[in-house]
């Protein structure tokens, strides 16, 4: 048995640890929790409490409301003479009216809370009832109050109808204070119901930025329109109290929403003002959308332009559905006005607001796209200045007759609004109907526009998962949630999926675990680190390190051909209508693909240490991501944070909190995609990188080009280094192959050249970078035989390129020369005779430059050359110039590999002959080796002379080559990738190639069978040219 009393020291040192962390600076009330009996006991007298002090609430709220009405009705009556004068210091007055119900700013407060002490509703437990004190402004709110979701639920706890009749009641835009020094300046109709105007603070200035940081996460829109016991629009727990709280009934309260009899007058009167001062916040509102709107025809105007600001698609996104919210609103406000301004206490106007209950259906689209317009909007500002300072200053127009004729306001604090306004109509018609008498025509029209209402917000509800972008810490601050992301983890020799969470002041690695059908997910903390501990290592410190052996590319590039494969078998399932079991087990067994090679494929290490003396190491695919986290990380480090350690219940509870705060659902893999989402851009697209500006002093500048391809990034070109120079001028054209790409990325590095900045982890000397954006790949915008051209802006460094996209099929079309006299696009044979060589000179003199220097260059023939200067040798070719040399000896050697490359891709029939072309498909899908050695000699001996010696010729070369895979990662599978279908492509694709341009056929099954054709070759013992033809004496030529 335990010990009793030991027990309850420890249950009241609990309470007051919590009493704590929700009451800073207050002593823990004592209360008996020695066992069972005891906290039952204390429990009664705590709803017994809870009651008594509901109760004094609501009759001090009749108080207020019979007093106001009373006045308004005195001053009424008095012609507009002086009301009488209060009798205490802080007793209401009859005001003089300040236009539509807007009170004036800067008001006194009289009942603010003393500093540091919390509001009451904060002090009472759950059912809490309406707040007594005035919301202090956003800025200061503890607990993350910050984020759309904690602000939404405040304005609802803070502005509820239960507390309608409360003088003190904040609307957030803090002159609604009920104080004798603001006697001249307020009416009756300002002291209430200002549902509105939640941009102003207590001192009447702008409303903060919505909240930074934590607009990644979808706002939970609270569908509870009021806080008080009766009006609540969902149970409240322990409600069984004898407090009132069971019941849900959007019918008024007792004493306060019943109206009828000698109430009746005072209901009508309060019946105006709500009106009155919801058609003053509704006037803000609309103010605030047309602020919204008005960029957004300027800017669709630039978006057909030669330098559009935003794409049709950026602005489509961020603007969704505005111009319909400002039209529902405007036609509404438009209707109201004149009643109310007209008024008669017979007016029916349920009509309106059931007509505007029933359109809000237009906010569900909004909020379904709310975290991508927010993103879309961060990715623009990031990239493009002239966005950037049209969405930081967007001019609001003040109230009439207000002296501040406009208020400057974020982009983002205005598209937060609709989300904020989507529980202020429910508010409205609560209060309407608690002051509209039950047998009044718009009473049944009210209920009506409450339920369509309530049930859309409960819709809402269901839709978006409840988190926030924030917890608390154990000091009552706020962590916020500012990135996370799927990464790998180099553990105990082995590479493990993590998914990593950066707070605000701590990071956290996590493992989904594993959990049965229909239970929750839930993620298993592998380990943390207080960004206080963390540092980035020096390249001394890493010698130690162990170093990362990437996988071998032809086992990454074997198992992309395989899940390409699957793509297919994938499509010609759905065009089938094939079974859903067959379509389950493709799909699964893809997924397994496309987790292999995610996990695999990265080879970027990225290391982060902790001062204590351990270590971590993650593999990215892309400098710019390793890039983004570190950044990240270094922001929050320049604040003043502090070391700690979290207790196994802290921990759990902030691990616990990942599943409802993460941004990134899925793992990055195409499987994970829906059907409808956007499979990316298949084909080739060209790029030119003009110029770049911004730099600070001069430096060796280069550019490199990153895609995303089966679901990370890669790679694709570099620049040449411009030296010594601040405004680098590369005009430098790439092609880049797309395989389901979305995204452009382009860094910008000042080269290092010095030796001993060498990371450990890699042997690659560390080159900075000074800036990196990113673009997405708009299809509508690139498809087109136009260059596009754009500027992406980083770290105020602007980087001017061009691009265009050109489909598979198109790019790969071979086109006979019209001119026959040069050597691009001309037969082979023709150009041997002509130059009475066995080999085109054109590939001999490539050849022998690649051997002597380029064989050492990474990425040699995968890695696109500037395609100017590959034209230029082109034409040079062609004109059999006398400079070919000297232009050989200085040109950058992936144009030289890029200019046989295109010799061979121009070619009007491949080289290994458009006749024999389905005879090596065949030969190559043999199963006996014996059989299928016999074939594929045979197919090599019935080629032209010319076509057969070429063709060894290149073998050779790209052997030697391979030989230097461990310097210049181009192993013999990387090789026969990219000339597999240069060499073997027929010259005419057929009607049934035309799933070439299908996005998942981008890997088609010939192009995988063209890539295993050369690497058979590639694989094979020397093959002799004499050695083939003497052999073909003991076979026949016929194929």
């Amino acid at each position: 048995m335990g010990d009793p009393e030991g027990e309850g020291e420890e249950a009241a040192a609990e309470f007051e640890r919590h009493w704590r962390l929700e009451f800073p600076g207050e002593a823990a009330p004592a209360l008996r929790l020695h066992s069972v009996a005891s906290m039952e006991e204390e429990l009664g007298r705590c709803r017994r409490t809870l009651q008594r002090l509901q109760r004094a609430l609501e009759e001090e709220k009749f108080k207020v409301v019979y007093l106001e009405a009373a006045l308004q009705r005195r001053g009424g009556e008095g012609g507009g003479g002086e009301p009488p004068a209060p009798s205490s210091p802080c007793a209401p007055g009859a005001h003089k009216e300040t236009p539509k119900g807007l009170s004036s700013p800067g008001a006194p407060r009289a009942h603010d809370s003393a500093p540091g002490e919390p509001p009451l509703a904060r002090r009472l437990p759950p059912p809490p009832p309406p707040r007594l004190w005035k919301r202090p402004p956003i800025r200061e709110l503890p607990d993350g109050c910050g984020s759309p979701e904690r602000h939404l639920r405040l304005v609802q706890e803070s502005e509820s109808p239960g507390c309608s009749c409360d003088p003190e009641r904040a609307g957030g835009g803090g002159n609604s204070d009920w104080s004798c020094t603001s006697s001249d300046h307020e009416d009756a109709s300002s002291v209430d119901f200002n549902y509105g105007m939640e941009d102003y603070d207590a001192e009447g200035n702008e409303e903060p930025k919505a909240p930074p940081g934590g607009s990644e996460t979808m706002p939970y829109i609270d569908e509870s329109p009021t806080m008080s016991p009766q009006l609540s629009a969902r149970g409240q727990e322990g409600g069984n109290g004898g407090d009132g709280c069971e019941s849900l009934s959007p019918t008024p309260a007792d004493g306060l929403g019943t109206v009828g009899g000698q109430d009746a007058g005072k209901g009508v009167d309060m019946r105006r003002l709500v009106l009155k001062d919801f058609l003053a916040s509704e006037e803000m509102y609309i103010n605030q959308l047309e602020a919204l709107l008005l960029p957004m025809k300027p800017l669709k105007a630039t978006a057909t332009t030669s330098q559009p600001v935003l794409t049709i698609q950026q602005i489509e996104t961020i603007f969704y559905k505005i111009q319909d919210i400002y039209e529902i609103h405007k036609e509404f406000y438009d209707s109201l006005w004149p009643q109310v301004q007209n008024w008669d206490s017979s007016v029916v106007l349920g009509h309106l607001f059931q007509k505007l209950a029933s359109q809000l259906g237009v906010y569900k689209a909004f909020v379904d796209n709310y975290k991508i317009a927010l993103e879309t909007a961060e990715k623009c500002s990031q990239s493009n200045n002239q966005f950037q300072k049209i969405s930081e200053e967007l001019k609001v127009k003040g109230p009439k007759d207000s002296k501040e004729s406009h208020t400057s306001v974020t982009m983002e604090a205005l598209l937060y609004k609709p989300i904020n306004r989507v529980t202020r109509s429910t508010l409205v018609l609560h209060d309407l109907l608690k002051h509209t008498p039950s047998d009044h025509p718009d009473y049944p029209l009210l209920q009506d526009a409450l339920r369509i209402s309530q049930n859309f917000l409960s819709s809402i509800n269901e839709d978006i998962d409840p988190r926030r972008t924030a917890v608390t810490t154990p000091k009552g601050e706020t962590r916020q949630l500012v990135k996370d992301g799927f990464l790998v983890e180099l553990a105990e020799g082995s590479r493990k999926l993590r998914h990593v969470f950066l707070f605000t002041d701590v990071l956290l690695c996590a493992k989904l675990k594993k959990t049965g059908v229909g239970k929750h997910q839930q993620y298993d903390c592998k380990w943390y680190m207080p960004l206080a501990e963390l540092v980035f290592p020096s390249l001394e410190e890493s010698d130690s390190c162990p170093h990362v052996h990437a996988m071998p590319d032809h086992d990454l590039e074997d198992m992309k051909i395989k899940i390409s494969s699957m793509k297919s078998e994938v499509q010609k399932e759905k065009a089938n209508k094939g079974q859903s079991r067959a379509m389950e087990r493709l799909k699964k067994k893809m997924f397994d693909n496309e987790f292999w090679l995610l996990l695999n494929s990265p080879s970027i290490p990225f290391r982060i240490h902790n001062r204590n003396g351990k270590s971590y190491l993650f593999l990215l695919s892309s400098d710019y991501e390793r890039a983004e986290w570190r950044e990240a990380i270094q922001k929050l480090q320049k604040k003043d944070l502090q070391t700690f350690v979290l207790s196994s219940v802290e921990l759990q509870v902030l691990t616990g909190s990942c599943f409802k705060l993460r941004t990134v659902h899925n793992i990055p893999v195409t499987s994970n995609k829906d059907d409808d989402e956007s499979p990316g851009m298949y084909g080739f697209l060209h790029v030119i990188v003009h110029s770049a500006t911004g730099f600070k002093q001069s430096a060796n500048l280069y550019c490199t080009l990153e895609v995303d391809s089966f679901g990370y990034f890669v790679s694709k070109a570099k620049t040449r280094v411009f030296r010594d120079t601040t405004e680098p001028q590369w005009n430098e054209e790439f092609e880049i192959e797309l395989e389901g790409s979305q995204s452009l990325r382009i860094l910008c590095y000042e080269k290092c050249y010095d030796k001993s900045k060498m990371n450990k982890d890699n042997n690659e000397i560390v080159d900075k970078i000074m800036g990196k954006g990113q673009v997405q790949l708009d299809p509508q915008t690139v498809q087109t035989k136009n260059w596009h051209m754009d500027v992406i802006e980083m770290n105020g460094i602007k980087v001017e390129f061009s691009m265009k996209f050109t489909s598979r099929d198109l790019s790969l079309k071979r086109t006979p020369s019209k001119k026959q006299t040069g050597v691009f696009g001309v037969k082979i044979s023709v150009v041997t005779k002509r130059e009475r060589s066995k080999v085109p000179y054109i590939v001999r003199q490539c050849v022998e430059e690649v051997e002597k220097r380029g064989i050492d260059e990474v990425g040699i023939y995968r890695i696109s050359g500037v395609a100017t200067d590959i034209q230029a040798l082109k034409a040079a070719f062609d004109a059999n110039s006398k400079d070919i040399l000297m232009m050989l000896s200085d040109m950058d050697i992936n144009a030289i590999a890029g200019t046989l490359k295109l010799y061979f891709r121009e070619l009007p029939e491949p080289l290994l002959t458009d006749r024999l072309y389905p005879a090596f498909m065949e030969g190559i899908a043999l199963s006996d080796p014996t059989a299928k050695e016999n074939c594929m000699m045979h197919l090599l001996r019935s080629l032209p002379d010319p076509n057969l010696i070429t063709f060894l010729f290149l073998l050779e070369h790209l052997k030697r080559v391979a030989e230097k895979e461990p310097v210049n990662k181009m192993s013999l599978h990387n090789l026969a990738t990219v000339f597999g279908p240069t060499l073997l492509r027929p010259s005419e694709v057929e009607s049934k190639g035309q799933h070439l341009t299908l996005a998942s056929d981008i890997w088609s099954h010939d192009v995988m069978a063209q890539v295993q054709v050369l690497l058979y070759y590639l694989q094979h013992t020397p093959i002799s040219f004499a050695e083939l033809k003497r052999n073909a004496l003991y076979f026949s030529t016929d194929v």
